[in-house]
């Protein structure tokens, strides 16, 4: 009996012991470490997920990439499409337009850059060939002294340097697969999501945010609301400043009588909806032929005219345009395309802004509870406010 009542009483003492001991410990460690402490394991844990996302995401990649790339899209097309439906236009009608006709011009654009680079391709080989040569001969008899070993070199050295990064770029450019079959895949499999987004959007967000715990619901619509907005405004803006950026450039070229003007103009164009990176490439392709064939002097001023308009749409465009909308810093721009590209190559660099600036509307708004303002319910350019919601989607 007496053993029997032991136990319980050494149980409780050895508890309370352990009790003092941790007690003593802690008191022994100081707070700035326990406080970095809980911080760290925290830290560690939100990185364990962001990594486990990130290493899906490439598995996926296949499925990811053209539904990145349809979203990206149809936030392209949203307000033409938007205006349509406005206009009592028929959805199935408004959808073969915004379709058909973006279809259209990416296909003019680029036919025309086509024919102009069939045209003047020659000529811009034979200069290109000559000024090479003129540089390596002011090289080796100025007052640099190369040597044609030295030239050498630094040209192999360069073009392996460049071959490097390229097979880096391309690498993430081609990773919704390696062939052509994959590519075609992929293709097809975007312009299946957009049809399906420009057709029933708000039926896939309703479908979404029933994924959802009720209590949970508004929070993520009106977050995804805010979210998609921002996505919206930042492509329609991409689409106005790449205009912009593309007009100038070649016009420029045009008066300066650099050829390919019509080409650098779309290759701009393009280049354009990757913050940062593609404008100081495509500027650069355009310095680089008014370089080969026009001469130092007129380079000169191909880079004064890429200057011009590249501090145009960095001061005056971006921040105008943009607004309030999309708040990322330009630091932020720089890092989070750096990253993208890191990670996924072009379509990395291609989608990381949008990502971010999303990411960034969403955080505010979950942060400041927006759902819980009257006023900041619905905005009516939206995917999903084109059909009424019933009692139903709400169950």
């Amino acid at each position: 009996m007496a053993d029997s009542d032991d136990k319980p009483r050494g149980s409780f003492l050895d508890a309370l012991r352990q009790r003092t001991v941790s007690t003593e410990t802690a008191s022994t460690v100081p707070h700035g470490v326990r406080v970095a402490t809980a911080f760290s394991w925290r830290f560690l844990v939100i990185a364990a997920a962001v990594g486990l996302g990130i290493w899906l995401i490439i598995q996926l990649k296949m499925l990811v990439i053209p539904l990145m790339v349809a979203i990206l899209v149809t936030a392209l097309l949203w307000p033409v499409f938007s205006w349509m439906l406005r206009r009592r236009v028929p959805r199935w009608l408004a959808i073969v337009i915004s379709v058909i006709g973006t279809l259209a011009v990416v296909t003019g654009l680029l036919w025309l850059a086509v024919w102009q680079i069939t045209q003047q391709w020659s000529s811009v080989r034979v200069r290109t060939v000559e000024a090479v040569g003129q540089l390596r001969d002011a090289l080796i008899n100025g007052p640099l002294q190369i040597t044609e070993a030295q030239i050498d070199a630094l040209l192999s050295n360069a073009w392996s340097t460049l071959q490097e990064q390229a097979g880096l770029l391309w690498n993430g450019a081609l990773a919704i697969g390696s062939t052509v079959g994959h590519i075609g895949t992929g293709a097809v499999l975007a312009l299946f999501i957009l049809l399906c987004l420009l057709a029933d959007g708000a039926g896939i967000w309703r479908w979404t945010t029933r994924l959802f715990p009720r209590t949970a619901r508004p929070a993520v619509d009106g977050a995804g609301r805010a979210g998609w907005s921002t996505v919206v405004n930042y492509a329609r803006t991409q689409l106005l400043v790449a205009t912009i950026d593309a007009v100038g450039i070649s016009l420029g070229a045009f008066l300066l009588g650099v050829p390919l003007a019509v080409p650098v103009g779309v290759l701009v164009f393009l280049g354009s909806f990757v913050p940062i990176v593609g404008a100081v490439v495509t500027g650069a392709v355009a310095v680089f032929l008014a370089l080969v064939y026009n001469g130092w002097w007129i380079a000169l001023w191909m880079l004064v005219v890429v200057l011009g308009v590249q501090q145009l749409e960095g001061h005056i465009l971006q921040p105008l345009l943009m607004g309030s909308a999309v708040k990322v810093h330009p630091l932020a721009v720089v890092l989070v395309v750096a990253g993208g590209a890191m990670i996924a190559g072009i379509p990395g660099a291609l989608f990381a802004v949008p990502l971010a600036a999303f990411v960034n509307v969403v955080a505010v708004y979950l942060s400041r509870q927006g759902w819980k303002d009257a006023g900041a319910v619905a905005d009516a350019d939206l995917i999903w406010s084109t059909v009424p919601r019933t009692r139903k989607d709400d169950a």
